[in-house]
């Protein structure tokens, strides 16, 4: 299955017909996208639920695994939130370490998956649908959060997001979460050569919707610049300890949507924050 075919199947389902560059609000994009990852995850966990494996903690499509880049430290012994889980196999791998992880995702359909994946490997991690901007978690009830591409780009407001997590939080614990590295926005989303040629401005915030003939958004992408980000986390409470920005591993070859070696080599795809919660 290509990665043409497997939006084709989403957008066919939900009557995509279009593109939009327009302001789109929390509502609006919270339906779209549980509609979007509902519709999607099957043919999602199919592309890829080999590279992420049942109980791994990939970071991003360059491969940078937790196991070697332990961006959370140690985690043994820590209940761990992870946002926007998917099938929640950084939870399993979290678990494996001696963690008590707790896995929380937007999508019924992506969490169905989790479910199987529990089954098929005997985790027994609590799964949890929510949306990131409101956690279903008491004050101070997490010793650490993460996030490898889940939640972020599609919520309205990434500032309720970080507010809720250091709610959530206990002090001093670690927060980490990769993204899309924000200067990918200028850029077409293409692994190939047309994905190399500078056609929009980085600083235009508007949102990327797909939208249905009516004109309702069938999916939703915020983008954010590197400095909207840390003006974010300073805002509410987090302290910025590291940005992670993975290079293209020699002989790594997977094309993973906007992904590839042309493009891995010649300028980031994934940036990692590593924050922390201040007291």
């Amino acid at each position: 299955m290509t990665p043409q075919d497997r939006h084709a199947r989403a957008e066919e389902l939900l009557g995509t017909v279009g593109v939009a560059h327009r302001p789109v609000g929390g509502r609006e994009a919270t339906a779209a996208n549980l509609a979007w990852w509902d519709a999607d995850a099957d043919d999602y966990q199919a592309a890829h639920g080999d590279f992420l494996g049942d109980a791994d903690f990939v970071w991003c499509p360059e491969g940078l695994r937790e196991a070697d880049a332990a961006l959370l430290g140690d985690v043994a012994g820590l209940r761990v939130a992870e946002i926007g889980c998917g099938q929640a196999a950084c939870s399993r791998w979290l678990e494996g370490q001696g963690a008590s992880p707790f896995a929380l995702d937007l999508s019924g359909g992506m969490l169905r998956h989790a479910a199987q994946a529990n089954a098929r490997t005997g985790a027994a991690i609590p799964l949890i649908q929510a949306s990131a901007e409101e956690l279903p978690l008491a004050d101070a009830s997490m010793d650490a959060a993460c996030s490898a591409f889940g939640a972020i780009p599609f919520v309205a407001s990434v500032s309720a997001v970080f507010a809720e997590l250091r709610r959530v939080l206990r002090p001093d614990a670690p927060w980490v979460f990769a993204v899309t590295h924000p200067m990918r926005w200028i850029f077409p989303d293409d692994p190939g050569p047309n994905g190399l040629t500078a056609t929009q401005p980085y600083f235009d915030r508007t949102p990327y919707a797909e939208v249905d003939a009516e004109g309702r958004a069938t999916y939703v992408e915020y983008h954010r610049t590197l400095g909207d980000y840390v003006r974010a986390l300073s805002g509410t409470g987090f302290r910025l300890e590291n940005l992670v920005e993975p290079e293209w591993p020699a002989g790594h070859t997977r094309t993973w949507g906007q992904w590839s070696p042309l493009r891995g080599k010649l300028f980031p795809g994934t940036a990692i924050f590593v924050t922390r919660r201040e007291p």
